[in-house]
């Protein structure tokens, strides 16, 4: 009995252009892994979700769904094309209902976005937390989340930003680690406790 002969892995990863990737590319190439971003024309590929990062966009998902008004919906983990070379993907945005012209869309143009909400991630934190934001800002995206836990406990809290239009760069506006109650992007009230997590 003879061993068969080991073969080479099929699959090849795809060769980047010499310029990056464009947001063509980003919906055209075969065969990517569901949730690939596009930031700075470069590829790139989410990891496994936690429970946290999971169980905290549907607590946030349906606190905002339950005060917005009717001429924005909330949606999860779509696409946002920023310019060419960005489209990231927010764990939760709002954006305008005329955006959504059928149930085929597949992305959102920074315009109609009015929050980008990040839940940061061990893999992803330096992206949630300095490139996204400035790119979020400077496409004009008025409003941005950053959520994360704090303490032993992994107790959720969440920084609320409001773009400055003379700086064109986001301004810290609250932190909330048990309730976010805040006013815009329209009023909002969600109980982001560790019991209210645990709850789902």
């Amino acid at each position: 009995m003879t061993a068969e002969p080991t073969t080479a892995h099929s699959s090849r990863w795809p060769v980047p252009p010499q310029d990056g990737y464009t947001v063509d590319d980003l919906f055209t190439l075969p065969d990517l892994p569901p949730h690939t971003e596009l930031i700075d024309g470069s590829l790139v590929f989410v990891s496994p979700q936690r429970d946290f990062h999971s169980t905290m966009i549907d607590l946030l998902m349906t606190g905002l769904r339950s005060t917005a008004p009717p001429e924005v919906r909330v949606r999860r983990e779509m696409t946002v094309v920023l310019d060419r070379r960005n489209a990231p993907e927010p764990d939760v945005s709002v954006v305008r209902t005329e955006a959504i012209t059928g149930l085929d869309v597949t992305r959102y143009q920074a315009a109609d976005v009015l929050l980008a909400v990040e839940v940061v991630s061990p893999d992803s934190e330096a992206r949630d937390r300095e490139a996204k934001p400035h790119k979020y800002a400077t496409a004009g995206i008025p409003h941005f989340w950053l959520v994360e836990t704090t303490g032993t406990d992994r107790h959720p809290v969440v920084r609320v930003y409001e773009l400055d239009p003379v700086t064109k760069a986001y301004a810290l506006t609250g932190i909330h680690h048990d309730r976010l109650k805040t006013g815009v992007p329209f009023p909002v009230d969600v109980d982001i406790s560790a019991e209210a997590l645990a709850a789902l």
